[in-house]
């Protein structure tokens, strides 16, 4: 019975975890390093669940390659030091995922977040010993889109494509479900909205509704 159960695959960054802060004054952090004034808040939101690359390509004023890496390197920089601990479990999350993985589902992570910080961030919040892996991008950039980083998940951890559900906050995450044939579940208490989040099977309100996804 438990083969016919769908594997479930959680985006970190606005579905189980709001690392807003520690994102946005490592951002800020990085910009200066490279004379560059902080953009607003609104900016600064939407950096949250795309590759960072990507988000400082935006916010650089010469994005070449040099610099995206330079201000990437600072950011870095305080991410590892402080920036991964300025982060909250959203509400209801851990007792979830408890629930979830008492019922026997079998959960990974799947992030554009480096894994090395992903990795210590699940492990800090005391999820490590529920979820089977943590998948995230490595430093070099070769998994920042994160269909690619989807399908390296599934074919490492050799499941059924039809089997999984990807879930998350982001159209990033709507779109690596569709690329790589596996159900996609939007969550709304994160950084996306209802019409960013289209194209997702089911949109859950609430953390306890995560329980749903496995019945």
């Amino acid at each position: 019975m438990k083969g016919s159960l769908p594997v479930l695959l959680f985006d970190l960054d606005g579905t189980l975890s709001d690392n807003y802060e520690g994102i946005s004054r490592s951002i800020r952090y990085a910009l200066e390093s490279r004379g560059v004034p902080p953009p607003d808040e609104t900016t600064l939101r939407a950096c949250v669940g795309p590759p960072l690359r990507e988000s400082l390509a935006r916010l650089l004023p010469s994005p070449d390659a040099t610099a995206i890496e330079a201000a990437l390197a600072a950011y870095r920089e305080r991410f590892g030091d402080v920036g991964w601990r300025e982060n909250i479990l959203y509400d209801g999350v851990l007792e979830a995922l408890a629930a979830l993985a008492e019922a026997g589902a079998r959960m990974y992570v799947c992030t554009t977040k480096p894994e090395v910080f992903a990795t210590r961030i699940i492990a800090h919040f005391g999820l490590d010993a529920l979820v089977t892996r943590v998948y995230g991008v490595d430093l070099a950039g070769a998994l920042d889109d994160k269909r690619t980083l989807l399908a390296h998940l599934l074919a490492t951890e050799s499941l059924e494509a039809a089997g999984a559900i990807m879930i998350g906050d982001r159209h990033l995450d709507v779109r690596a479900a569709q690329a790589n044939g596996t159900r996609a579940v939007g969550v709304l208490w994160g950084y996306g909205s209802a019409a960013e989040l289209e194209g997702a099977e089911r949109l859950l309100a609430a953390p306890p509704e995560l329980v749903t996804l496995f019945a």
